[in-house]
């Protein structure tokens, strides 16, 4: 049985929410925690909080023992793109993508 939990549109690149979450993947969810709160990077937090509501769906949902939880997967994907324009020089204008992700963290019982 497994339990998962979804953060979409969070305002951060897909390619540095993946770098973290590859910290945690296959870890147990304590140690996972304790790396994330002491990761210095803007992603540690949104994967924190989407770890934290996967183990409260799984204790609340699926009645799973908190202590043996670990994390099966991290899927982290890319968002909508927002489009914004910085002006340039001589009246041209030049694109900036500012990317979002959709998270996904999935904890399981280890037997």
């Amino acid at each position: 049985m497994q339990a998962k939990a979804h953060m979409k549109h969070v305002r951060i690149s897909p390619r540095k929410v993946g770098i973290v979450g590859d910290l945690i993947r296959g870890k147990d969810v304590k140690y996972a925690r304790a790396i994330l709160t002491h990761t210095p990077k803007a992603a540690s937090e949104p994967l924190l909080k989407t770890l934290n509501s996967a183990c409260a769906n799984a204790e609340n949902n699926f009645e799973m023992d908190a202590d043996s939880l670990y994390v099966t997967e991290v899927l982290v994907g890319a968002g909508p793109i927002l489009k914004r324009i910085q002006p340039r020089a001589q009246g041209r204008a030049f694109r900036i993508y500012k990317r979002t992700s959709h998270i996904t963290v999935t904890v399981a019982e280890r037997s």
